[in-house]
């Protein structure tokens, strides 16, 4: 008995349950979902219930303001807020201008119900009606927070039904993309117009990429730098909206709804190109991506800077016949021209360049290089081979003769292109491109 005893003493006390008069905890809540926004303010609300208070004499211990959806479970920090203190016996009342202000999904309206039958919660008292621990008041409460939740489902099938009606009349829902502009008309809506100002340049850019060739880029620099174009919301279009309209199919009559669903709808729309434009400029956009992504890979783009504009460094081959009859291959380095279209940075052979590499490895710490673990490995393994394979017992040089620069330059003139990246990724600084010179960032 004794060791009973000292364990329920170590047991945390129980709350405390307010007998008497009830504390109200006043809490108003004002939707952000659409369809509720001629409900009562918050204000108006706290107005009221005030009111009420009054009248019959209650103590409002504290008020509370949310702005939080009840639609989903637990997912208001102020109403959990008070379902803790509730726990913990700072209120045992709540006021509220009506049932579905407390909860419009089970989980939020079984916890009220639980906390009453735990004799926490003593009251719960709306504008019209007063919910106690009653089974008949229970019951009538949770049949009321059942049924705001019956409507907040059923609203979300008539919309989303409705919705889809709108898409099989040809209207697309949602703001309109550029060239188009929102019909304001109530008795049109989802309707489009076409955008008089930038309509046309929307056709332009289509056509450019299609029978002019134009990457994405030109494409950016044009729009922004020589023509200044500007969305109907005065923003410029980042190379991520350029490519995203020249894939869009809203633009010659169909439109995917909702998007990556696999529901096509023809549009009522205008189109501002045709079917075979845009197919000329996704397979243009194709041959772009292949030569890109998938056919040419250099060894040091993306680890160099341009020092007049600070623009990443690209590169391109070029190919030159001889007269010989065979075909030399040429790698040049220059700016990409991302931040100033009209930089005057050069361009640079390769080999200068892999030149130059060496000449700043030479100057570089070779306590700073961060390949020396890697260097040792190499060293060591091919010693082994040449005592195992070549039968050499004795090596000329020992492994500290070896000269790590030596070694590195051997990698940037013949390694791999991954070996090539990871030795420039060791150096601490970033290298720039100044007058086809090149220099450690300071």
């Amino acid at each position: 008995m004794e060791q009973i005893t000292q364990i329920d003493n170590k047991l945390p006390a129980p709350p405390p349950v307010i007998i008497g008069k009830i504390k109200y905890c006043l809490y108003a809540r004002k939707s952000t979902e659409s369809e509720e926004r001629q409900v009562l303010s918050i204000d108006s609300q706290i107005k009221e219930m005030l009111q009420v208070a009054e009248r019959d004499g209650m103590e409002i211990v504290e008020i509370r303001r949310e702005s939080h959806s009840a639609k989903n479970s637990s997912e208001r920090p102020v109403f959990n807020s008070i379902v803790e203190d509730i726990r913990i016996g700072k209120f045992n009342g709540i006021m509220t201008w009506a049932p579905d202000r407390l909860s419009r999904n089970a989980g939020d309206l079984g916890s009220l119900v639980d906390l009453m039958d735990q004799k926490l919660l003593a009251e719960i008292r709306t504008h019209s009606q007063i919910f106690t621990n009653n089974p008949n008041e229970k019951f009538l409460l949770m049949i009321l927070g059942s049924q705001a939740k019956l409507e907040n489902d059923n609203r979300g099938i008539n919309v989303r039904r409705g919705l889809r009606t709108r898409c099989e009349m040809g209207l697309r829902p949602g703001t309109a993309p550029t060239g188009y502009l929102n019909e304001k008309r109530m008795d049109r809506k989802c309707q489009v117009l076409l955008d008089s100002e930038r309509a046309p340049i929307i056709r332009q850019m289509f056509e450019k990429v299609a029978y002019e060739n134009w990457s994405g880029i030109k494409l950016y620099h044009w729009l922004r730098f020589e023509i200044n174009f500007r969305t109907k919301t005065q923003h410029h279009l980042h190379l991520g909206n350029i490519y995203l309209i020249l894939r869009n199919t809203f633009y010659y009559g169909v439109f995917e709804y909702p998007e990556k669903s696999g529901n096509w709808y023809q549009g009522k729309h205008e189109p501002i190109i045709t079917k075979e434009l845009y197919d000329k400029v996704q397979q243009q956009l194709k041959i772009d991506y292949t030569i890109k992504w998938g056919m040419k890979e250099f060894a040091f783009t993306k680890l160099l800077t341009c020092g007049h504009c600070g623009s990443g460094i690209t590169a391109d081959d070029k190919f030159k016949k001889l007269k010989n009859g065979t075909t030399a291959k040429y790698v040049y380095y220059g700016c990409t021209r991302g931040k100033d279209q009209k930089c005057k940075g050069g361009y640079i052979r390769e080999e200068e360049l892999i030149n130059q590499l060496g000449s700043i490895i030479d100057q570089a710490d070779i306590n700073e290089l961060g390949i020396q673990h890697k260097f040792d490995e190499e060293v060591k393994r091919y010693n082994r081979f040449q005592k195992g394979v070549l039968g050499i017992k004795e090596n000329e040089k020992s492994e500290k003769d070896i000269d790590l620069k030596t070694y590195l330059k051997y990698i940037l003139k013949d390694g791999s292109i991954t070996e090539k990246r990871e030795v420039l990724g060791c150096l601490r600084s970033r290298v720039v491109m100044t007058n086809k010179r090149l220099e450690l960032a300071r």
